[in-house]
């Protein structure tokens, strides 16, 4: 089992962070707690210490009577600086919840507490998962601090949608509950997620072996799944095109899913800025024609396709080599032309056994008719619509709330963190896939 070294900041959600370690010791992990000041205000370290066994920290100067040691390790004979002999022994650094004021001192590469200094001193996978109200979460500076952590290689586990911690009030920044905690914890564990420096994140190169995945969940243990994220861009000359603003965060959601349990995952992004979850292969593409080639050549080895990306319906027909210049025109007419419709393609070439999932972002009330008619034109088993009126969910938000159609009907997934939506998807695709297996409801299209 592994070694995992606990952060915890102040905030009401402090009080997960006992469950979490209740859950940890009992899969048979070895955990180490060290608190900020203010999380003391919340929970007491000798609730945590009773919970693992061993001491709780909170200062650099403190004296760690374990000298650095995780439970069921001989304790060294010299005496460690703490911060440094923690994380040196630690396969996993969570820090849950992260505050908002934690999570801009991480993004700042702060180091004025313990808990700071041990995330700038890791070399083991960094997980933090905020926690705090609905107003400080959406916050853009919060919403920077975290892309800025992503950018740098942590794995950041997004905060559920609900109840929050004042009387009456709801929305997206509830920390995630410890089973899911756990659960992605020993997802990169068990994915043998690398001790490199959380600066510097590691994507696993298309053409190497698969890397080996955790125990089946579900079914998905082994499967290949292929992934489209991002949205593509058409040019119109050398520095403009036609785009739309998908930032492939649900694609990205779906692929860290889909390998925590257990899969081999292939993601084709499409100018897409945020990191690669570890573990993904990626291949990076611009256009639409791009995407089509590559999810042609990737199609015939995937069980699961799932077509996450805001994909181009036209492009310009005769883009200009160099920049247009604006001159003395007073207008400017693009002719465009259609792009190849990539899903219909790739379901017109599909084999027994694959699952086809596409995605519709629609406007407006009558987009899950849209949806249901895509369904039959697209010869595809499900279709996952989100309604893109909305301005709380969609392209660049980090909620969603969706509806999953398929032959026998739809399924209405709530607003919740994208992550969240992703592993309801799976888990309606790992349905689909037991159904067609037991011959309960052929797929649409096969």
């Amino acid at each position: 089992m592994a070694r995992i070294l606990l952060g915890v900041s102040g905030g009401i959600a402090a009080y997960k962070a006992l469950e979490f370690v209740r859950l940890a010791s009992a899969a048979g992990h070895a955990v180490r707690v060290v608190q900020t000041p203010t999380s003391r205000r919340f929970v007491g370290e000798a609730s945590f210490a009773a919970l693992t066994g061993a001491p709780v920290l909170m200062d650099e100067f403190e004296q760690d009577p374990a000298r650095g040691a995780f439970p069921g390790q001989e304790t060294p004979a010299h005496q460690p600086l703490s911060h440094l002999a923690l994380v040196a022994n630690a396969e996993l650094y969570l820090i849950a919840p992260a505050s908002a004021n934690t999570l801009a001192k991480l993004a700042g590469g702060l180091a004025d507490n313990l808990l700071t200094s041990c995330a700038l001193a890791a070399t083991c996978p960094l997980v933090v998962a905020p926690a705090m109200n609905n107003h400080m979460y959406e916050h853009s500076a919060t919403q920077a601090n975290i892309e800025l952590l992503r950018a740098r290689g942590a794995h950041v586990v997004e905060p559920d949608v609900g109840r929050l911690a004042s009387l009456g009030e709801q929305g997206i920044g509830r920390l995630a509950e410890p089973p899911r905690l756990l659960e992605v914890c020993e997802g990169l564990l068990n994915a043998g997620a690398p001790r490199a420096r959380a600066g510097h994140p590691v994507l696993r190169d298309p053409d190497d072996a698969a890397a080996s995945g955790p125990a089946d969940r579900g079914g998905w243990s082994g499967l290949r799944v292929l992934i489209s994220a991002g949205g593509t861009r058409e040019p119109i000359d050398s520095v403009r095109f036609v785009g739309n603003s998908s930032s492939g965060r649900m694609g990205l959601a779906l692929a860290e899913a889909a390998t925590l349990h257990g899969a081999e995952v292939t993601v084709v992004a499409a100018n897409v800025a945020l990191p690669i979850p570890l573990g993904v292969a990626v291949h990076r593409v611009g256009s639409a024609a791009q995407l089509q080639e590559i999810c042609e050549r990737e199609f015939p080895m995937c069980d699961v396709l799932l077509m996450a990306a805001a994909v181009a319906d036209f492009r310009p027909v005769d883009p200009a080599s160099g920049k247009i210049k604006k001159g003395g025109r007073e207008h400017l007419r693009i002719e465009l032309e259609p792009t190849a419709d990539v899903l219909c393609g790739l379901a017109s070439r599909r084999v027994p056994g694959q699952t086809l999932v596409g995605f519709a972002a629609e406007h407006g009330p009558e987009g899950l008719e849209h949806a249901r008619a895509k369904l039959a034109e697209k010869c595809v088993d499900a279709i996952v619509f989100n309604d893109i009126s909305r301005t709380d969910i969609g392209f660049e938000s980090a909620a969603n709330e969706v509806t999953i159609v398929t032959s026998t009907g739809a399924e209405h997934v709530p607003r919740a963190s994208k992550e969240s939506v992703a592993r309801v998807i799976l888990d309606a695709v790992g349905r689909l896939r037991a159904d067609r297996r037991s011959g309960r409801s052929p797929a649409s299209g096969a």
